[in-house]
């Protein structure tokens, strides 16, 4: 089979750290490369979810976490008792 290169471009830190964990589990990185390839034809997908942040962590949200809690401290804010819900 003829074999074809295929070059990437990635932060030089970020290389380091996979050739280090390559190198680690017993491999090198264009054996690694072919396995994400050869698994990603075979599932017909991405082999591992990406996914969006959690909203909650954006650091908008923390930023108004922030906010509210600073809130808090100031004014004392308003203390409320929790009640159980019955089930019936």
């Amino acid at each position: 089979m003829a074999q074809s290169t295929l070059s990437v471009r990635m932060d030089e830190d970020t290389k380091k750290q996979f050739d280090a964990f390559c190198t680690e589990v017993g491999m090198n990185p264009s054996v690694a490369i072919n396995l994400f390839v050869k698994a990603t034809l075979r599932e017909r997908k991405i082999p591992f979810e990406i996914a969006a942040p959690d909203p909650f962590f954006s650091s908008e949200n923390q930023q108004r976490l922030l906010r509210a809690a600073h809130q808090m401290e100031q004014s004392g804010g308003t203390v409320h008792e929790l009640t159980e819900a019955q089930n019936d």
